[in-house]
């Protein structure tokens, strides 16, 4: 899940439970089951979790690792390990890098088995990232990557105009309304095409506004609100009025990045994966990183990343968790920001002096991971984010009014935890 998946989105998906497991409610605490594991991720885009694995298997060679790697695509890479998991004694992996949002899901189905706490160092990683590993009170993965929303600016054009990056709608909305034009830039963009990254940018604008999609792990619809009407309206407004390009509603994270760093837009909501150097930007030098904007002020942006999770039907779950444990220790996840380019989820890492001197933005990030927010948990989130991506999708595209989309989807997502 590159920065992402939403990010962020370098996803290793971490396989290795017994069959079974899930129900009896036993914890993965089998410290003699030693033997060779498979870890399955999404599609390693930086290509450094190969050397990492490898430094695994030189100290471990009772315990050697094979590295699978699914599609890019969060969609996907999720149909493949549901398939895989699906399969019982058949299935192929031991240890899952797994979206965030699929925890919820993948627990209560009875595909992962749930891990001894006191087996991690929880307390040495940045809070919020433990809920995402949790479900129905006990832990079913742990967080190996996070992630959080970022606003990225063009620097050097809001400085000539003596301007600060915006805090608020009202601001970001101006200045792409005012500024952008007489740059030739496009004003704002998001990742809008109807998939997962729009449910992200959805929930990212009700949640800023006050709001929440659904509650109590799921069981109870929460969207039909003044609050989510205001957000999907303030995203609706700004494809109607032209300050968010109709080429936005066709971008994912990797072709919005592009977007702007070919110099076509002056805002854009990313992970900050995307304000990354790269010699062959335009832009390079003059990105800026801010918080999301709210209403009226800081807004809340959606927590991404990834939890490493040991499969139910794994043949080593104690090797799976000493494979886990390498992979959240300091050193590892030091180098998972340094050669991946990915979030850590240990805290003492965001306040090292010479890791926020090569990568400035760690401050910023760390006060939108504190202050963000998952996405609806739900044992049928592929069905919550489908229903998201494809009302709020009518209701940029005019299809439907805020109000009527958020009516809809209120409906549709009744029907969903009814099930």
């Amino acid at each position: 899940m590159r920065w992402i998946h939403a990010a962020g989105r370098s996803l290793l998906a971490l396989v290795v439970i017994m069959t079974g497991y899930a129900a009896s409610g036993a914890e993965a605490d089998d410290g003699n089951s030693r033997g060779p594991l498979t870890l399955a991720t999404a599609g390693d885009l930086t290509g450094y979790l190969g050397p990492l694995l490898r430094g695994w298997n030189r100290t471990h060679p009772a315990e050697r690792v094979t590295l699978v790697e699914l599609p890019d695509s969060a969609d996907e890479t999720r149909a493949q390990m549901t398939t895989d998991l699906r399969s019982g004694d058949r299935s192929r992996f031991d240890v899952l890098n797994i979206d965030v949002d699929w925890t919820p899901e993948f627990a209560a189905a009875g595909w992962i088995r749930p891990l001894p706490r006191d087996s991690f160092p929880l307390k040495t990683f940045l809070p919020p990232v433990v809920d995402t590993a949790t479900y129905a009170g006990r832990l079913y993965a742990v967080p190996y990557v996070t992630n959080a929303g970022l606003l990225l600016y063009r620097k050097d054009i809001l400085d000539k105009e003596g301007i600060s990056p915006p805090r608020t709608w009202a601001e970001l909305e101006h200045d792409a309304k005012t500024i952008a034009p007489r740059y030739g830039l496009g004003g704002y963009a998001g990742q809008f095409l109807p998939y997962e990254g729009l449910t992200v940018n959805a929930a990212e604008a009700v949640y800023s506004a006050g709001g929440t999609i659904l509650g109590e792990e799921g069981r109870r619809v929460t969207v039909d609100s003044v609050a989510a009407r205001q957000g999907i309206g303030f995203l609706a407004r700004g494809v109607r009025e032209g300050w968010i390009p109709k080429a936005a509603l066709t971008y994912k994270e990797e072709e919005s990045k592009q977007a702007f760093r070919a110099g076509h837009l002056l805002f854009l909501r990313n992970w900050p994966y995307a304000a990354a150097q790269s010699t062959d930007s335009e832009v390079v030098g003059q990105v800026g990183v801010v918080p999301l904007p709210g209403p009226d002020g800081p807004g809340t942006s959606v927590l991404g990343g990834s939890n490493l999770a040991v499969s139910a039907h794994a043949r080593h779950p104690g090797s799976a968790v000493r494979l886990i444990q390498y992979l959240t220790s300091e050193r590892v996840q030091r180098q998972v920001l340094t050669e991946g380019a990915l979030p850590p989820v240990r805290a003492a890492l965001y306040q090292d002096p010479a890791l926020v001197k090569r990568f400035p933005f760690l401050p910023t990030l760390r006060a939108a991971v504190l202050s963000a927010a998952p996405r609806p948990k739900s044992p049928h989130y592929d069905q919550v984010s489908l229903a998201v991506q494809a009302v709020v999708h009518d209701a940029l595209t005019g299809r439907e009014t805020p109000a009527q989309a958020v009516r809809r989807l209120a409906r549709e997502l009744d029907a969903i935890t009814r099930h």
